[in-house]
């Protein structure tokens, strides 16, 4: 009877350590991983730039005198010759009708003198005086005659007239005082700094070198506040030939098309430069660098498809890819998609990124 008890004591206890084996390990999770390969990539710059008329005008009165009237409206375009102010100008009209009938005085005296000066008449010296009043007559005819010409202040070039600086009945002292501006907005300057760094950069490349001279193929893009890219590009006109030593930057200027007015002098753009390129590059998507305590890294899926962490230190953006400057080397497969499922020193089953994204990575970018 024991021994019964027993055997079924024991049979108990095996099927018990049966029931309590551990379940089978998952299988390693699947990962999108991308081959990081060296290839030439397509780099683009982004700055910030400030709109600027291609001329400003400040328009002054060469004359002094009170505002009678003023036609223009502020804001409002004109065309060169039209009135923008007109000053008081009895004064001058006075003056003008003064040297008017001097100089018409100065020329009948000649007149009658230089017959009897062929008949001996005369003296020679009556008839020099004679001739050198109707030079003095008519210098200060043509004197009187613009300084009443002036008293209409009218406008040199085309653009947008500014605000009044000085209304109706407001005293003009002269050329000293700023009555207004005229800004010519089409075409347009775009004013952009790039930093000390990317200048030493771009010259150390023979091909970047040749792209940031004035008339270059660069390709220069304006974004708006909104985030629209502005329809067409502009050339870049001008390169300043010093740093400025307040900021360490060198100024660039762009010439824009401006004839729908969108562009607005004073606004603030970014202003993205398109053209250039680097030869043997790394590059991995963007969302396959993590951040983390002021670090980036990289998932790699290293021997026996075990994953590590990689440190990295990252460049510029191409497209949707992004450089790698340090921390990768030709071959690695980094994970790109499935990071979440991904631990360190853990095993996975890698599978190549087929998604559109992958496409950027591997071929650098669209052309």
């Amino acid at each position: 009877m024991r021994s019964a008890l027993a055997v079924v004591l024991l049979a108990s206890v095996g099927a018990c350590h049966k029931e309590a084996k551990a379940p089978p390990a998952p299988p390693p999770a699947e990962v999108s991983v991308v081959s990081v390969t060296p290839r030439t990539l397509p780099l683009s710059y982004e700055f910030v730039g400030e709109v600027q008329p291609t001329r400003r005008v400040e328009v002054r009165a060469r004359v002094d005198g009170i505002i009678e009237s003023r036609p223009f409206t502020e804001g409002s375009f004109v065309k060169p010759g039209d009135v923008l102010y007109r000053l008081e100008r009895v004064r001058y009209d006075a003056a003008y009708r003064s040297a008017a009938a001097r100089l018409a005085n100065a020329k009948r005296a000649l007149a009658r003198l230089e017959p009897l000066l062929q008949r001996n008449a005369v003296a020679q010296q009556d008839v020099d005086n004679a001739r050198t009043e109707v030079e003095s007559a008519q210098a200060a005819f043509d004197d009187a005659q613009k300084n009443r010409a002036d008293a209409v202040v009218r406008a040199e070039i085309a653009g947008r007239v500014g605000r009044t600086l000085l209304e109706v009945g407001a005293r003009v002292t002269g050329p000293g005082d700023l009555l207004t501006t005229i800004e010519q907005l089409d075409p347009v300057y775009v004013v952009f700094r790039p930093s000390s760094q990317d200048l030493l950069r771009w010259r150390q490349d023979p091909d970047a070198r040749a792209l940031i001279r004035p008339g270059s193929a660069l390709v220069v893009k304006v974004v708006l506040p909104d985030g629209t890219e502005l329809p067409r590009t502009g050339k870049l006109d001008y390169v300043s030939p010093s740093l400025d030593p307040a900021t360490g930057t060198q100024e660039f200027r762009a010439l824009f098309a401006n004839k729908d007015l969108v562009l607005v002098s004073g606004q603030f753009v970014r202003v993205r430069l398109e053209g250039f390129e680097r030869d043997s590059t790394l590059a991995v998507p963007r969302r396959a660098v993590q951040q983390s305590l002021g670090r980036q890294f990289v998932l790699v899926v290293g021997k026996g498809d075990t994953v590590v962490t990689r440190d990295v230190e990252t460049g510029a953006w191409s497209g949707d890819a992004w450089i790698i400057e340090r921390g990768l080397a030709a071959g690695d497969r980094v994970v790109v998609d499935g990071v979440q499922k991904a631990a360190p020193g853990q095993p996975v089953h890698p599978v190549p990124l087929r998604d559109s994204t992958s496409s950027v990575a591997q071929t650098g970018g669209p052309q």
